[in-house]
């Protein structure tokens, strides 16, 4: 009697679980609506890089990279602040990297290498311009919650250089 009992409430989760895995089309992504992608034009992507001689608010902050006495702050998908720490009692943003999708950079010699969305970008911290661009090395930027999203097919030309939430309704 013991082994019906336990083997009852087993039997109805194992259809539950295989009943409702089968049930959803194999090409169906589960998607939330917390994010929607903002999307910019291969064309205008690729002038998108450059130096900005004047500080920025920082407001969604990622990584920071030290060297030389300047610190820079990645600004989630929107570029790099420029931070003079000479006196580290007394920092002052002074300047901002201008570069859509970049969530990474890593800084060797006087360049920057950063992302800019999908492409590779050597940005000379000396002459504050682009030195090389490589096209579509990285995937383009996930949502900040990690989360799957169904994107509409599209043209190519158009990439994901960040994310916005969109209005809540009342």
């Amino acid at each position: 009697m013991k082994k019906i009992k336990f083997l009852f409430p087993a039997a109805v989760v194992l259809f539950a679980v295989v009943f409702l895995s089968t049930s959803l089309p194999p090409d169906r992504i589960l998607t939330r609506q917390d994010y929607l992608p903002i999307f910019m034009e291969r064309s205008d992507l690729e002038k998108s890089v450059f130096y900005i001689p004047e500080a920025r608010e920082l407001r969604h902050t990622g990584k920071i990279y030290t060297k030389d006495g300047y610190v820079y702050v990645n600004e989630r998908y929107k570029g790099v602040h420029v931070i003079d720490n000479k006196d580290p009692h007394h920092p002052k943003i002074f300047a901002f990297i201008n570069a859509p999708g970049c969530i990474d950079m890593a800084v060797k010699g006087n360049i920057m290498y950063l992302d800019n969305a999908v492409d590779l970008v050597a940005f000379d911290l000396n002459s504050k311009e682009v030195k090389k661009r490589i096209p579509r090395v990285f995937p383009e930027p996930s949502a900040p919650d990690g989360g799957e999203y169904r994107i509409p097919k599209r043209d190519e030309k158009y990439i994901i250089v960040g994310w916005k939430n969109p209005p809540r309704s009342k």
